[in-house]
């Protein structure tokens, strides 16, 4: 009997996620086919993905680029479209079974909150969507049926961990960070760090904006905040500790005292391939792990006065209302700048501490709130980088 495949839609699909999708739904192509691709501004690659995997939609964010890519795919039989309202029809297709939601930053929001809307089920890549929204995205998911399917690493493996636990309530959940290419500096040696040594992580191969996050620690402290959302815990109940091998990827205590944890090589294409296929774990030639190369693995605690954002993300998430969403947009506007070697790699955390002081704190915002306070975040970071050079 000839399985039916399930129709994916991968936006996103031009950068590192997006492309380890690509390659995990190539070596199932029994189980999976491509009904959308949706990128940014990179549209030599998305053609490129378009002309191999036949999507029946490709959409590109970036307008000025929508005649090269209709061009390019105008005797192929693919309907091409441009614009994020674009996108936010485009995910609530019928024939769209699963969203892997991989567009970085606030950009990616509109559309996953779409898709939810549509009851589509959701693979989630983009953290900063339950950063920014996750009250409103968590409860439009519950409202529609719709499933939330982790991607990152840290929160798939507390998902495969909580299989089977369901009726058994979580003590603690433990994220584990690897510390980046820092790990272990003091504030003084981060003075005059280059956005080089920023981008070289010692384990993932990631995108240059997840890379600068992970080495301020940013991305773990927004992955605090989207535990919060996806497993319904408090504060207390998320606890960060650094373990450098990357092995162990997250662990949950339960209320006995007894722990489980999920342990792999760092390899995305693993929890990428867990969302799209479960409840099954489809057969993979992922390297296996071998103890005998990692004859022991170490923890620590974060050093969070040194890197500070992880302490500025907690303090978010207790605040509750807009905060963490302006600390997302000041969060974006820092690490470009770092990047353009505007500000020093120390300045990242102090331009996001001054925007939160400086913006206006809303307590039960809606999603136009959000839209509004992302804006405002945005401008006031903006306006403190010149201060700072």
């Amino acid at each position: 009997m000839e399985v039916k495949k399930k129709h994916l839609a991968i936006l996103g699909s031009t950068g590192s996620i997006g492309t380890q999708a690509l390659d995990v739904i190539e070596a199932n192509s029994d189980v999976f086919t491509v009904e959308v691709l949706a990128a940014g501004g990179n549209a030599d690659l998305l053609i490129q993905q378009a002309l191999k995997f036949k999507p029946n939609v490709v959409v590109i964010n970036d307008n000025s680029k929508l005649a090269k890519v209709k061009d390019a795919l105008l005797n192929e039989g693919i309907k091409v479209y441009g614009g994020e309202e674009a996108l936010a029809d485009v995910v609530q297709m019928e024939t769209i079974d699963m969203v892997l939601a991989a567009i970085v930053g606030f950009a990616g929001m509109k559309s996953t909150l779409a898709a939810v809307k549509a009851g589509k089920q959701i693979a989630l890549a983009n953290k900063e969507t339950l950063v920014v929204a996750g009250d409103i995205i968590t409860s439009e998911a519950r409202k529609n049926g719709v499933n939330i399917f982790p991607v990152d690493s840290e929160h798939s493996a507390i998902f495969q961990c909580l299989a089977g636990e369901f009726e058994n309530p979580i003590e603690k959940i433990y994220l584990t960070a690897s510390g980046g290419p820092f790990r272990g500096f003091r504030r003084e040696e981060l003075l005059n760090v280059t956005q080089k040594e920023a981008l070289k992580h010692p384990n993932w191969a990631m995108g240059a904006k997840v890379t600068i996050d992970s080495a301020t620690l940013m991305n773990k402290g927004c992955e605090v905040i989207e535990a919060k959302w996806l497993f319904n815990l408090k504060a207390e109940q998320i606890d960060v500790i650094v373990h450098a091998q990357s092995i162990i990827h997250s662990l949950v205590q339960f209320r006995d005292g007894s722990m489980k944890a999920q342990m792999g090589l760092p390899d995305m294409k693993l929890p990428i391939q867990y969302a799209f296929g479960y409840p099954k774990r489809l057969s993979s030639n992922f390297p296996r792990f071998d103890f005998m190369k990692y004859p022991a693995l170490t923890f620590e605690k974060p050093d969070v006065e040194t890197f500070s954002c992880l302490g500025i993300a907690y303090a978010a998430m207790r605040d509750g209302g807009n905060r963490a969403c302006v600390m997302n947009a000041a969060n974006e506007i820092a690490v470009k700048a770092f990047l353009q070697d505007k500000i020093g790699f120390l300045q990242i955390a102090e331009i996001i501490e001054k925007t939160i002081l400086k913006s206006t704190f809303v307590a039960s915002p809606t999603i136009e709130d959000y839209v509004h306070s992302d804006e405002e975040g945005r401008r006031i970071a903006e306006e403190l980088i010149p201060m700072l050079r």
